[in-house]
């Protein structure tokens, strides 16, 4: 009897743990933003890099790093949209359509942020020479559509069509699909061929802010702490660690330290500090890699590090 009692209870839990199982698959949101990159324009490992960061690749201690880009699904809709076009933009789409979702359409759309490498030199893949289909749609600001319209090569893909444009309006909320909306706006950064934007995506029931690239926050209108806490994720640039990180002068490349963006926060709450997902790493940077001691240190005190295949519901 008491054997009988002990498969009895056995058999209880193993179908509790079952139905645990089953009802957390069946609550997953079909909403979500995946993080197909984390690494700045260069990548990592990066060219002409010469330091342990980079030789640790070479070694086999350390894994490619693919330049920043997010993926945002709606199963929905069964539509997939693209933040930045990078260089590693083949693998990223293919990540797309094997890990989440596969249409008959390779995009549905893809959001540009700047005229620097990083963010739109992927584009050039739908050209005739790579992919060659027809109208893929490109939301761009209008100094980046009118940087893309006038010089080549983007201009050809333009002019044959492998993409077509979607304008964004800085403030102007985009529907996407019927419950997906996307907001660009405007962030100082060095603007020598485009504005800068950053997005705000606003699922059924969460929303995201997605800024790879800003100058210094204090440069910005707005309050970076308090546009954080009015939404659920904030993937924000972490481009550098610290000050002195780079043999150059850092003016030339601004952007603000994660030190920095780590003393703006060091009052709130935890549950403000977890909204703050930091991305967008130059190679240099210790905190790109998972082991890090650096890394360890952000999330011990609350901030989260992205990293690829990563997914949030929206």
């Amino acid at each position: 009897m008491k054997h009988l009692l002990l498969l009895l209870f056995s058999v209880f839990i193993l179908s509790c743990n079952a139905e645990k199982i089953e009802t957390t698959k069946s609550i997953q949101s079909q909403q979500y933003i995946t993080v197909l990159g984390t690494a700045q324009d260069g990548g990592f490992p990066h060219i002409g890099c010469q330091k342990e960061c980079c030789a640790n690749f070479y070694k086999g201690t350390a894994s490619k790093q693919k330049v920043v880009s997010l993926g945002l699904i709606d199963k929905e809709s069964q539509k997939k949209f693209l933040f930045e076009a990078t260089p590693d933009i083949s693998t990223q789409l293919d990540d797309l359509e094997r890990n989440h979702l596969k249409t008959s359409t390779i995009i549905d759309g893809v959001f540009l942020t700047h005229a620097h490498i990083g963010h739109y030199a992927g584009l050039i893949y739908f050209g005739r020479e790579a992919l060659g289909k027809k109208n893929i749609q490109v939301f761009a600001m209008p100094k980046m559509k009118e940087y893309l319209t006038q010089n080549g090569p983007w201009s050809q893909l333009v002019d044959i069509q492998n993409i077509v444009f979607s304008d964004l309006k800085k403030d102007s909320t985009l529907t996407i699909t019927p419950t997906l909306k996307v907001t660009p706006f405007l962030v100082p950064h060095r603007d020598e061929f485009s504005e800068t934007v950053g997005y705000k995506v606003e699922g059924k029931n969460k929303t995201a802010l997605f800024i790879p690239d800003i100058n210094k926050w204090n440069l910005w209108k707005k309050n970076i702490v308090e546009e954080v806490k009015k939404i659920d994720y904030a993937f924000l640039d972490a481009t550098f660690l610290k000050d002195g990180e780079i043999n150059r002068p850092m003016s030339e490349v601004p952007h603000p330290f994660i030190e920095e963006t780590v003393s703006l926060f060091q009052n709130e709450p935890t549950e403000v500090k977890n909204k703050v997902i930091f991305i967008h790493f130059n190679h240099t940077n210790p905190a790109l890699q998972p082991n890090s001691k650096e890394r360890k240190a952000l999330e011990k005190l609350g901030f989260r590090v992205a990293s690829e295949g990563d997914r949030y519901n929206l």
